[in-house]
């Protein structure tokens, strides 16, 4: 299972883009993002947990066996890094700048750390931040993982690092990204997009804003 992707992409470039779906969870249309929802896209689905039947189960901090470099055009990872170990997440980076066509891009979206942290300053620990699909969110479980997902059996929910955006934009340019924008958003979501250096950076951040996300407001 884990050498999909490898024989699924060949060095040619194929007619349709493909995105890959790190930590995809369970099949679900809502968490690809609008951006990758057109017919130019192909998703591939990635996550370290088989119950969620990905095209690839493997972990994001070594994705050599499964995902060859210079392979996709584009990496999704929406709450993903923030259930790795602070030097795994790291790793995760750069086998994201790794696995990038030279015209590629990350999107990643994760936790702010920033905003969870003067959310406890103002309203304290255990208050309800926000209702999720999962049930009630407080900033207990932003900084641990969901308490109660944990509780039922899935230790890949726990939570073992955080970034605020300076330091994730850091981290994107020291993993070998030419360029990182961040953006808060008005929830708890930190936001950031990456680009390999043969990107086409204002054509990304147009389809991006078609899609609902603007990183110039």
């Amino acid at each position: 299972m884990s050498n999909v992707l490898a024989m699924a992409i060949p060095h040619a470039r194929p007619a349709r883009r493909r995105v890959l779906h790190v930590g995809c969870g369970h099949p679900a249309a809502h968490r690809l993002h609008a951006a990758f929802q057109d017919l130019d896209w192909e998703e591939i689905r990635l996550d370290i947990d088989p119950r969620v039947k990905p095209d690839i189960v493997c972990s994001t901090v070594d994705m050599s066996r499964a995902v060859e470099s210079h392979s996709v055009d584009a990496v999704w990872s929406s709450h993903t890094i923030e259930h790795l170990h602070d030097h795994e997440a790291t790793a995760a980076l750069l086998e994201f700048r790794r696995v990038l066509r030279p015209e590629g891009f990350l999107l990643l979206r994760c936790p702010d750390l920033a905003a969870v942290v003067r959310s406890i300053l103002h309203d304290g620990l255990e208050h309800v931040a926000y209702e999720s699909p999962a049930g009630p969110i407080t900033p207990l479980d932003m900084l641990y993982g969901h308490r109660a997902s944990i509780a039922a059996g899935s230790a890949f929910m726990a939570h073992h690092t955080g970034f605020t955006d300076e330091r994730l934009g850091r981290m994107l340019l020291t993993a070998g990204f030419v360029e990182a924008r961040t953006k808060q958003a008005l929830t708890f979501d930190l936001w950031a997009v990456a680009f390999a250096p043969r990107a086409d950076i204002d054509g990304c951040l147009e389809r991006l804003a078609r899609g609902g996300l603007r990183f110039d407001d």
